[in-house]
């Protein structure tokens, strides 16, 4: 059985797909890229923004699950430029103080929107 999870305090989906999905004890996180969910536009600014936007979807969609960043055992970093790496993580890691999960980061040649950056996550209960 798997339920859909649905958080105001991200951004409404752009195409046929769920903000997340939940099942056996695991919520997967669609990607979110750096959009408002108030506005529903791109943030203004440079990667450290844009990190922070994405970084703050996927908390109200966490929470939405009643889960937090501590629950999280997998991301997938897609970064328009690796060059922001060190800038990425500056923010990133303010998310995941004590035990950071398993990571993959590339560098991609395009995101929805124009983004520089798009995260996806694997959470368990």
């Amino acid at each position: 059985m798997k339920d859909v999870v649905f958080s105001k305090d991200a951004p409404q989906p752009i195409g046929p797909y769920s903000q997340a999905i939940l099942t056996d004890g695991f919520l997967f996180i669609s990607g979110q890229i750096p959009v408002d969910p108030k506005s529903n536009e791109v943030v203004k600014g440079e990667i450290r923004e844009q990190t922070e936007r994405v970084m703050e979807n996927m908390k109200g969609v966490l929470s939405a699950a009643g889960l937090s960043f501590e629950n999280v055992v997998m991301t997938f970093v897609y970064l328009k430029d690796l060059s922001d790496f060190s800038k990425f993580n500056e923010v990133y890691s303010k998310y995941f103080k004590d035990k950071p999960p398993a990571r993959v980061t590339v560098q991609v040649s395009d995101l929805p929107k124009g983004s520089l950056i798009e995260i996806a996550a694997i959470a368990q209960r």
